[in-house]
């Protein structure tokens, strides 16, 4: 409700009951009113200033400021680098586990039954699990594994808010000079090598050309070679339609070109929080060191002052020349003792009057740990890890609000993996298949045509990773089995919320059973012999009851 001042200049009309107003006189009438923006008293929202920009213009001002910050306070805080090893934890755990899914449909009109499909998916796993795992044959530079470099982009994804680099095929020659034998290659290249260059005539906005639809057809990066930098555009498919360069971010807005850090939005709060601990730190010491406090009851230079001017006085000349000497024989005391602070203290005697207190240190005060907690709050909401996660501070945690924590934050790191790592891993899996279909190594009906008339249908898949965290194992286990018994889940869903391969798993029972029964042993795989009666439990109170009263007797 606003309150507004009106000047009365109406005439009452003749007859009115009531007198008319004096001249000048103000009379306030409440109005209601309802809009956005409405400013308290003190005008706080005015003292914000605010200019609406386009999303990728407030990124392509802000990136490489952004990108500098998050690499400082990455590099000089412990925390945040354990937070970055704990997103890759969560994200990926060792590595994504890959579950190829070819479309049923155009495996079986390619003339596939399901237990060819099966062999097909089980060739594909062997083969990748090598190639992924050796550096010599995925990586350009021959230094990292798939997984390693799953690591490096989810770190380029925290600091620099995207994931950059090139997928390149290396020719028979060239294999043999390195004694390889695949030729899809990938090259990590950091975002900062994207260079903002932007020209809208010619539809280049921060490194990246578009065409007339805003799709991105090319990228400029900045390369050096033989010590001199120079900027080349890379294509962003060839002929074929497969990717050449890898650009992956999380936009914030449809027209979004390039990322920004996931830091920027906590930046002011973690720097507070660096200043807080400075401070906190630097008081406590000086407290430290001057905590004891040595207070005396002396008289001080206006006293002497006072008594000299008493001896110029014949009557106080007396008592002057006593107080003299009552001072003079408490100090030649005092100079007989000694005080030391240090490592081997020491107070042998303190002169007449003196007081000697040690000081406890008032910092960090009541208030330092809840502001301390909430800023710690605000980086890791920031991060998208749980504040436990950040801080290892789990001081009043309980197993409910850990388990509710871990609901809270399980969908992020899972929107992570699908939208980041799992994309990541999907451009790279789709040209090393094209190109083992392509050289044969692994055998397809119809050839390759028939696989590039089918790409995308035959090269989905799906990538798991760790299993969501449980703040009681036992609790989930008992929880998954309960959802088995009700149907309301499958063995599938189970094991893929574990982090395994429901067919790998099943694979590898088989295997074991069959070790157990050809040895004659009993298989842990076999179901016990269902019993018709069942025995009562002291869980059921219906059972104990019929027990002690010798059975039903209805």
């Amino acid at each position: 409700m606003e309150t507004t001042l009106t000047r009365r200049t109406s005439v009452p009309q003749v007859g009115s009951r009531f007198a008319p107003p004096a001249p000048g006189e103000i009379t306030s009438t409440t109005s209601p009113s309802s809009r956005y923006l409405r400013d308290t008293r003190t005008g706080v929202i005015a003292s914000r200033p605010a200019v609406l920009r386009e999303s990728r213009d407030e990124i392509r001002m802000a990136w490489r400021r952004s990108a500098a910050l998050a690499l400082d306070i990455i590099q000089n805080s412990g925390r945040l680098r354990g937070a970055c090893d704990q997103v890759i934890a969560d994200t990926v755990g060792a590595e994504l586990t890959l579950n190829p899914h070819p479309d049923p449909i155009v495996m079986k009109a390619l003339g596939y039954s399901e237990v060819e499909v099966a062999e097909f998916v089980r060739l594909i796993k062997q083969r990748w699990k090598r190639w992924a795992w050796n550096p010599a044959e995925c990586d350009q530079r021959g230094k990292f594994t798939v997984p390693q470099m799953v690591d490096i982009g989810l770190r380029w994804f925290i600091a620099f808010g995207e994931v950059t680099g090139t997928i390149t095929y290396m020719t028979r020659a060239q294999r043999r000079t390195y004694g390889i034998s695949s030729g899809a290659k990938v090259c990590m290249v950091p975002p900062s090598r994207l260079v903002q260059d932007t020209n809208e005539l010619e539809n280049l906005f921060q490194g990246v050309r578009h065409d007339a639809n805003g799709r991105p057809i090319a990228y400029r990066f900045a390369e050096r070679l033989d010590g001199v930098d120079r900027k080349r555009d890379w294509p962003a498919r060839d002929r074929a339609g497969r990717p050449i360069v890898m650009h992956l971010f999380d936009p914030v807005d449809a027209t979004d070109v390039r990322g920004i850090s996931v830091l920027a939005s906590a930046f002011r709060k973690h720097i507070q929080h660096e200043m807080l601990d400075d401070v906190t730190l630097q008081t406590a010491v000086l407290q430290t060191v001057f905590a004891a406090v040595l207070t005396s009851s002396l008289p001080s230079a206006e006293a002497f002052e006072a008594l000299e001017q008493l001896q110029e006085d014949a009557n106080g000349r007396q008592i002057a020349t006593d107080l003299i000497g009552l001072l003079g024989a408490q100090i030649d005391k005092a100079r007989d003792s000694s005080i030391s602070i240090g490592s081997d203290p020491v107070v042998s005697h303190l002169a007449p009057g003196e007081d000697l207190r040690l000081q406890a240190a008032q910092t960090p005060g009541s208030q330092y740990l809840p502001f301390s907690k909430s800023l710690s709050r605000d980086m890791a909401r920031a991060i998208g890890i749980s504040y436990g996660g950040l801080t290892m501070d789990y001081e009043g945690a309980t197993y409910s609000s850990t388990r509710m924590e871990n609901s809270s934050i399980w969908p992020v790191v899972t929107r992570r993996r699908e939208r980041i790592a799992g994309p990541q891993c999907q451009m790279i899996y789709e040209n090393w298949l094209d190109e083992e279909i392509g050289e044969g190594r692994i055998p397809f009906r119809g050839g390759y045509e028939a696989f590039a008339a089918n790409r995308d249908a035959i090269s989905w898949a799906q990538w798991r990773g760790p299993a969501k965290p449980t703040a009681d194992d036992h609790k989930s286990a008992r929880a998954g089995t309960e959802r088995l018994q009700n149907r309301t889940s499958s063995l599938d869903v189970e094991t893929a919320e574990l982090g395994h391969d429901p067919e790998e798993i099943r694979e590898q029972q088989y295997r074991e059973h069959l070790w157990y029964v050809e040895r004659g042993m009993a298989s842990p795989y076999e179901r016990a012999p269902s019993t018709s009666a069942r025995a009562p439990s002291a869980d059921d109170p219906d059972e104990d009851e019929k027990r002690r009263s010798g059975g039903d007797r209805s």
